[in-house]
């Protein structure tokens, strides 16, 4: 049983509200640097956008189309950190990428891209891409669609299989160092006093108690709970945040068996029908093929695959690999989520940048309250530097160096 008593003694210094990835490498972090650190989870830790996504260690290749180098180069350190620091759960994974002739992205760009990825990479540990003739694919993917191929990509990035293991080992390391970490710890209202978070009520969802979570003149609450951060920032009697922060956009995934023609690596592929890439990976025995990029604005806790999203990646992995003749019946499962990116009005989905952003509420009323807006599964050890960084800002206080870095 845990004491939830012993909370309501002392104040924290740091308040993490949020279980998933970015929260617990959050946490982790500020335990790490000596300060008194709690984490509430509403559910299960990892229960959100961390279990739902492409399970991918990358650097963004695709973010290079926006001219967003620096991001690119954040994903792509951070993408080394991680390989070598949980090997156990983070492994390289080569990724293959057909170009057509016909396709929205030319076999010369393909190249100018992946030479900047190399350069960018300039630290790694994997093998640096080559490019493969249309005779060399062909060899190598007997059952991909040959109509007007001209030849592929490869190169590496990292998979995390588990991404929910990746997530409670950073959970149980903040607590190892002293966390006070709770699942099943549902924020219900944030009491404002003197334009700053004076303390937090909390609902213990298995024993349907209240108990209190205090702050004091330096503590800083961290808003890490993706795309609910809009909604965490509505428990407060007087507003904390102006306007709409997050636009989440829903991403789903269809898991197949093995199929006619399946590959023996991960395809990053364009959709024949509209040019957007998707995946086709290796995981766990099974296929993960995704995933879609919508506008979403339903509820959030309990996303769902639509018909038309299983029946576009079933489409379109039939148009990549024609010997599949993937029907519904052969989808075991599905699985979907929300990306809580900034909130974009008029922007397609897709280009909507893919940066975090530490989201300071100082000028709307909340001095010691800052959101996560974006944030992604291989950025997560560096969201949380950044974070206990700007805690020890907000105390006057330097900061110790950072202990995660290896």
């Amino acid at each position: 049983m845990r004491n939830l008593q012993t909370l309501t003694t002392e104040p924290f210094d740091l308040i993490v509200i949020g279980g998933g990835i970015n929260g617990a490498a959050t946490a982790r972090d500020g335990a790490l640097r000596g300060l008194k650190t709690v984490l509430v989870e509403k559910g299960d830790f990892a229960g959100g956008t961390t279990s739902w996504s492409s399970r991918l260690i990358h650097g963004g290749l695709r973010y290079l189309e926006y001219f967003e180098f620096n991001l690119v180069r954040e994903s792509l350190h951070e993408r080394e950190v991680l390989l070598r620091n949980a090997p156990h759960l983070a492994k390289p994974l080569q990724m293959t990428i057909p170009v057509y002739r016909s396709g929205a992205r030319s076999y010369r760009i393909i190249q100018v891209g992946m030479v900047l990825y190399d350069v960018l990479s300039y630290d790694k540990s994997l093998p640096n891409h080559r490019m493969l003739s249309r005779k060399t694919t062909r060899q190598l993917f007997r059952a991909m669609d040959a109509d007007d191929l001209a030849g592929s990509a490869q190169y590496y990035d990292g998979q995390a299989e588990h991404a929910e293991r990746l997530c409670l080992e950073n959970i149980l390391d903040a607590e190892r160092a002293g966390a006070t970490v709770l699942n099943y710890a549902k924020v219900e209202d944030i009491h404002m006093g003197d334009r700053r978070i004076t303390g937090l009520t909390c609902r213990d969802m298995l024993s349907d108690t209240t108990f209190e979570v205090k702050t004091h003149d330096k503590t800083l609450v961290l808003n890490t709970s993706g795309p609910w951060v809009d909604a965490v920032c509505g428990l407060s009697e007087s507003p904390v945040s102006k306007g709409r922060k997050i636009g989440g956009t829903k991403g789903s995934h269809i898991i197949v068996d093995a199929f006619p023609g399946a590959p023996d690596s991960a395809l990053y592929t364009e959709a024949k029908s509209d040019g957007r890439p998707f995946f086709i990976i290796p995981w766990l025995g099974q296929f993960l093929i995704g995933t879609t990029d919508e506008r979403y604005d339903g509820p959030l806790d309990n996303i769902k695959a639509d018909n038309a999203e299983v029946d576009y990646l079933l489409k379109e992995t039939n148009a990549v690999l024609p010997a599949a003749h993937l029907t519904r019946e052969d989808v075991r499962f599905t699985y979907a989520g929300v990306r809580p990116l900034p909130y974009a009005e008029g922007k397609k989905a897709g280009s909507i940048s893919r940066d975090h952003i530490l989201h300071n509420h100082s000028k709307e009323g909340a001095e010691n309250l800052i959101s996560l807006i974006g944030g992604k599964l291989t950025t997560h050890r560096q969201v949380g530097e950044e974070f206990v960084n700007a805690v020890f800002k907000h105390r006057g206080e330097s900061a110790p160096a950072c202990p995660t870095h290896t």
